[in-house]
């Protein structure tokens, strides 16, 4: 790889791992939250998919934009809005305030991080894509290792709303970082993105039927993924009675899996191509939350027995999302930061419905996390055969 791909893979992480950062870092803070603002904690985990689904908002706007404009602006653009919203959010005092500001922060976040995967594009294609990609992936999930540690940390050192000036000091950095080191990868092209132009352009990757069958492997995927996540402040604090300090460990434990997958990836993409890498990896996540609904179904989750079976199925996203990602944009290469808005509202869309599911209906037990798994994972194994494998040949 290039030192050219490689400072790209830098840059565009560093404005990716926005997201993790959002969502990991106050998760270690969710019982402190939900105290000071008079919810119980299942209510409070909204506020995870308050952010996803305002994610997803940003990135289905913001997308066409980014192709009419041009990458920064819309880019740097969204980095302000999270800033300013961030700030905002220290100083809320209730359930609606916290999750209408969390949407908020997260239409700005979307706005700028939906241009990392097009502005991969711009710049590679085919299998230099998805090494890219992977290596984008293995610097941005350290952001998910650390974000709880660094909640962990500044929780102990202060409280819960210092989580939130870590973050609005984060997209400071960006602004400044992004704004001087990226060179803009796409010419601005206001005659592009009218409305009803943005229109047929979803439209035309809807009707893809290969297209979906990508999309429908990440969403999914990443629902099953955020199942966990927006539970395991539930699991992990209560269910199995960690402290706070621990937590980290047990929840990082599940990023060091994607880093390694997403390492497995680069090296199996040598001799195998990105549709059978994403199939692998769909294949290993069925498993794993088929383990875990027995599990439940037998009485015999525990730390022991649930934790090694929910990092094989995150790890595997390691494996999944650059794979679908690149093979989706590889199809649209004339619309990419379109076709990327498309896949990452429906991902992150897909994500709220699972944190919705696993935390609105307060359900003392593990039987939400692992039905929405699996249920997730079989969806996306389904998707990725029916759509995509009867027209693509390996």
């Amino acid at each position: 790889m290039t030192l050219n791909s490689r400072r790209v893979a830098l840059l565009v992480a560093a404005n990716t791992a926005l997201a993790p950062f959002a969502i990991d870092a106050y998760l270690p803070a969710m019982s402190v939250i939900a105290e000071h603002i008079g919810a119980s904690i299942h209510h409070t985990e909204l506020s995870l998919s308050a952010f996803l689904g305002g994610f997803a908002m940003g990135q289905l706007v913001f997308g066409p934009v980014s192709d009419r404009l041009g990458r920064k602006p819309v880019l740097l653009g969204g980095l302000v809005v999270f800033l300013l919203a961030s700030l905002v959010i220290t100083l809320v005092g209730s359930l609606e305030a916290l999750l209408f500001w969390r949407f908020v922060q997260a239409l700005g976040g979307g706005a700028s991080v939906v241009n990392s995967a097009a502005i991969v594009r711009d710049c590679f294609k085919g299998s230099e894509a998805a090494k890219v990609m992977s290596t984008m992936a293995i610097i941005m999930l350290m952001a998910p290792l650390v974000a709880p540690v660094v909640g962990s940390g500044l929780l102990y050192l202060a409280d819960w709303w210092l989580i939130f000036v870590f973050l609005a000091a984060y997209a400071a950095f960006l602004i400044w970082l992004l704004g001087t080191r990226l060179p803009e990868t796409r010419a601005a092209d206001r005659s592009g993105a009218t409305p009803s132009r943005v229109l047929a352009n979803y439209a035309s990757v809807l009707g893809d039927r290969r297209a979906m069958g990508f999309i429908t492997a990440a969403s999914m995927s990443f629902a099953g993924l955020f199942a966990f996540v927006t539970a395991s402040p539930f699991l992990y604090l209560e269910h199995f009675a960690l402290t706070p300090s621990l937590y980290p460990l047990v929840f990082g434990v599940n990023v060091v899996a994607m880093v390694a997958s997403n390492r497995l990836n680069i090296r199996l993409l040598r001799w195998r191509t990105p549709l059978q890498n994403l199939r692998l990896g769909l294949g290993i996540q069925l498993v794993a939350a088929l383990g875990l609904v027995l599990l439940v179904a037998t009485r015999l989750e525990s730390l022991a027995t649930m934790v090694p079976l929910i990092v094989l199925f995150a790890g595997t996203i390691g494996l999944i999302a650059p794979n679908a990602i690149t093979s989706l944009l590889d199809r649209f290469h004339h619309m990419s930061a379109t076709a990327a808005a498309l896949q990452g509202s429906l991902q992150f869309s897909c994500g709220a419905l699972a944190g919705v599911l696993v935390g609105a209906f307060e359900v003392d037990s593990a039987w939400p996390i692992a039905g929405t798994m699996f249920g997730a994972s079989l969806a996306a194994n389904v998707g990725i055969r029916v759509l995509a494998g009867r027209e693509v040949r390996d």
